[in-house]
């Protein structure tokens, strides 16, 4: 019988890359976004995954649909730069509940169901700044340290049951959501939008150069497989050499 993941964000950028990727290995997929992609991979489901009814509800759909549920992976995200004196205080509350809050909530509601699995694996999409920090981002750093605090509760609690818990702490990858980006930051720093990729995104790495989202959706594949079986508690690390500073 095929195992069962439930992946959010999953209508572009590294979700889409993630869904595809598990679809390919077998994997029946429910594909949540606030506006899934009808043509994307996996069965699509549409959900508001800053309130505690859409969390709910995807989780209830993903076992009602396939009857079983064997992974979780909270991938949803947004981005919003900002100094912190002129941040918007309702950006905020939906990047903590986008970010932080949806994993915990998902865990919660699928405590069960990856418990009965006999192999329940959450995986965490976080970043390197669920490690370190960057200025104009408060919202986004903050979320991001936070659930890796929650993916190591999630694994002590989770051992004895079953289930494991990890994260992914990638650098800056390839996507819409980082493409989005550049204006801001452009703004926010002073400098012309041709001049944000070198010497603001990738001037903390050694490797000078983005990620791809399949690049993450392998790392996230090996994590859900059997030579992944030791990592719980702790993030894989896929930074370019940023925190090696």
């Amino acid at each position: 019988m095929s195992e069962v993941a439930l992946v959010t964000g999953a209508a572009g950028g590294i979700g889409r890359a993630i869904a595809g990727r598990l679809v390919d290995d077998g994997w029946q997929v429910l594909a949540v976004d606030l506006a899934p992609d009808p043509d994307g991979p996996g069965d699509p489901f549409a959900a508001d995954l800053t309130t505690r009814e859409g969390n709910r509800s995807a989780v209830d759909a993903v076992v009602e649909r396939f009857g079983r549920l064997d992974a979780v992976i909270p991938n949803a995200g947004f981005q919003h730069v900002s100094s912190v004196e002129e941040f918007d205080e309702d950006r905020w509350d939906a990047l903590v509940a986008l970010l932080l809050t949806s994993p915990f909530l998902l865990s919660r509601y699928a405590w069960s169901a990856l418990r009965a699995s006999g192999n329940g694996r959450i995986v965490v999409l976080a970043s390197v700044h669920g490690l370190v920090a960057s200025p104009f981002k408060a919202g986004y750093v903050s979320a991001k340290h936070g659930v890796l605090g929650l993916v190591k509760t999630l694994a002590l609690e989770g051992a004895s049951q079953g289930i494991r818990a990890s994260a992914v702490c990638p650098g800056y990858v390839r996507t819409p959501l980082v493409e989005a980006q550049v204006a801001d930051q452009a703004r926010v720093h002073g400098i012309p939008e041709d001049r944000v990729l070198e010497e603001v995104l990738l001037a903390p790495q050694a490797l000078k150069r983005m990620l791809d989202p399949s690049e993450v959706a392998d790392a996230v594949a090996f994590l859900l497989g059997p030579s992944g079986s030791a990592f719980t508690g702790a993030p894989l690390v896929m930074d370019g050499g940023w925190t090696a500073r």
